[in-house]
């Protein structure tokens, strides 16, 4: 981060054309951040865990804004982070770690992951890893983002009918199954909250979001409906909502937020190292791709560009120090960082007024949050993640190409069913092969022959680019040269094809490889122009290379390939030789 850039961004911040955009901005994006970090934390950590989402959005908000690269960005918990924790508990219950948060045994052991995934995210930053994240081909990221839709609806299937879950997707299925016990009262407070969200006019969500709207109704309304007194009396839950029952000295039951509040806490780094740093670097590489999507996001609606390097850096920050008070990890929030934007958000002070916001109602309305049915947060992560989903794309991938809806619904399938980080390797390992296979046949494509006499090449049929002099040499060469023409960079799948051109040389007394329209030349194909060349010494034939200029002539002249300066001085030396 250049030294004095956040303050330049902050006194540009506090002009007076853009402070009441900022913090009507902010104000806004808080708004719409509330219910979603409630419901991200409830997600990922499971019941007791929804402040924990809010603790996340207020630290990783405000320091992301403060150090981060893209100016208009407002961060905090989101549907992948989510998902990734949610995972991690899954891994650490899997090896005997108790998931309950109240035994304060696994929450220690997931900040430690969290930690270390903002210390990752800060190491990308300072290696300026940036911009190569950025660079996963769009059939990955679609897959990936709709297996995170899935994901969080199938794992919000337990608290809409009241059962409780936990784990990854296998496991949620697994226990909603055995424990197939449906809580009347959950599901209709689902049913609500999904009417409300869904159905709620345009005009009136504009103003006020409809998540917000469902916690602001069907919170009062469930306490009214389902406030069951001689069950709470007996410390039971009537419908299970976020605050835990609490029974005081004099016999009364209450309900209070599990913690206490946004406090320092160490982690713990002495158990289970190898399933907490592999945890940290799939927050990091999940959080790193989904905070620089949302910036080339904020870029398109704000007409400004971010600094990746910088914004991976402000992240890692917000993260790291997320991790010490107990905070949910989080990255750039597409949706917020939109809302943020329309309502005039322009500067970092956005995303610190959205935080201190969130921080005010943190300190103020934790009473209030403890009565939030859990059902009412599962119809909002419904909602969210029928919105991740990528419709547009998955309806239409087939009739674009096959190879591409391939990759996709396999990411897709591999999120769901094996693992985020896994999904994205494969996933981009694939695609970049495919990629690099239709490059290749590209370039084949572009390989032609030229030869007065012999037309058999299937490339001849193609208008030759030789100016009449060259045309007029090459006829004089008597059908005895072949002259074959490179277009394009050459990566080493088109080594290939010019592995396979090397019978000409048997064919023809010289052999001119014309490249002077190639402007790139790697390693592999170098090698293989490098063999062309000895394979015609070898048969006792000639081979020259022409037009190669630049980086492509430094590179040849490595391998020790002679390079001649056009293609018609190769013609005018292969005239001369065949007239000895």
């Amino acid at each position: 981060m250049p030294k004095g850039a956040f303050f330049v961004a902050l006194i540009h911040g506090l002009h007076r054309r853009n402070i009441r955009g900022d913090v009507l901005g902010g104000l806004t994006a808080a708004v719409v951040a509330l219910p979603l970090a409630l419901a991200f934390g409830e997600a990922a950590l499971g019941n007791g865990g929804a402040i924990y989402g809010l603790y996340g959005a207020v630290v990783v908000g405000f320091l992301a804004a403060l150090f981060g690269g893209t100016p208009a960005q407002v961060s905090g918990p989101t549907g992948p982070m989510s998902v990734t924790v949610a995972g991690v508990i899954a891994s650490l219950t899997a090896i005997g770690v108790n998931p309950n948060l109240g035994a304060g045994e696994i929450l220690p052991l997931v900040m430690a992951a969290v930690v270390l995934g903002g210390l990752f995210q800060i190491l990308f930053g300072l290696l300026r890893l940036g911009k190569y994240i950025t660079l996963v081909p769009y059939s990955v990221v679609s897959g990936f983002m709709s297996g995170i839709g899935v994901i969080i609806i199938i794992i919000q299937l337990g608290p809409l009918l009241g059962i409780t879950t936990g784990g990854g997707v296998i496991e949620s299925l697994r226990r909603l199954t055995n424990n197939f016990e449906p809580n009347g009262a959950a599901i209709a407070v689902t049913v609500m909250t999904l009417a409300i969200v869904f159905l709620t006019p345009r005009r009136i969500s504009q103003w006020v979001p409809s998540p917000l709207l469902a916690l602001l109704i069907v919170t009062p309304l469930s306490i009214f409906l389902f406030n069951d007194t001689s069950l709470i009396e007996k410390g039971a839950e009537p419908i299970p909502r976020i605050g835990e029952l609490i029974q005081d000295q004099s016999g009364s039951w209450y309900r209070e937020i599990p913690a206490g509040g946004l406090t320092f806490s160490l982690p713990n780094f002495q158990g289970n190292l190898g399933v907490i740093v592999q945890a940290g670097l799939v927050l990091a590489v999940l959080g790193a791709i989904d905070s620089l999507l949302t910036s080339l996001v904020a870029d398109n609606i704000s007409q400004t560009r971010h600094n990746s390097d910088r914004e991976l850096i402000g992240q890692g920050i917000g993260n790291s120090v997320a991790g010490l008070f107990s905070g949910l990890p989080g990255a750039g929030a597409t949706m917020r960082t939109v809302i943020n934007v329309k309502s005039g958000g322009s500067t970092p002070i956005s995303g610190m007024v959205h935080s201190v916001v969130l921080l005010i109602v943190l300190l103020g309305a934790g009473p209030l949050a403890a009565t939030i049915p859990n059902a009412l947060l599962a119809g909002i992560l419904i909602k969210v993640g029928l919105d991740i989903i990528d419709w547009g794309f998955l309806r239409r991938a087939h009739r674009l190409s096959l190879k591409t809806a391939a990759v996709m619904y396999g990411v897709l399938f591999m999120t769901v069913f094996w693992g985020l980080i896994e999904a994205v390797l494969v996933g981009v390992f694939i695609a970049n092969l495919l990629t690099i296979d239709s490059i290749t046949q590209t370039q084949l494509e572009g390989m032609e022959a030229d030869n007065p006499i012999d037309n058999s090449d299937n490339s001849a049929t193609l208008e030759s680019p030789l100016n009449p002099e060259e045309k007029e040499l090459l006829e004089r060469c008597s059908g005895e040269v072949m002259l074959f023409r490179l277009k394009g960079p050459l990566s080493f799948g088109a080594a290939k094809g010019i592995a396979e051109r090397m019978v000409l040389i048997r064919n023809y007394k010289i052999l001119i490889l014309d490249i002077t329209d190639v402007p790139r030349v790697g390693v592999t194909a170098s090698l293989a122009i490098e063999d062309m060349v000895q394979e015609a010494k070898v048969n006792s034939r000639t081979a020259y290379v022409a037009g190669a200029a630049g980086p492509v002539k430094d590179r040849l002249s490595k391998f020790g390939v002679d390079v001649i300066g056009t293609r018609k001085e190769a013609l005018e030396a292969a005239l001369n030789e065949l007239n000895k």
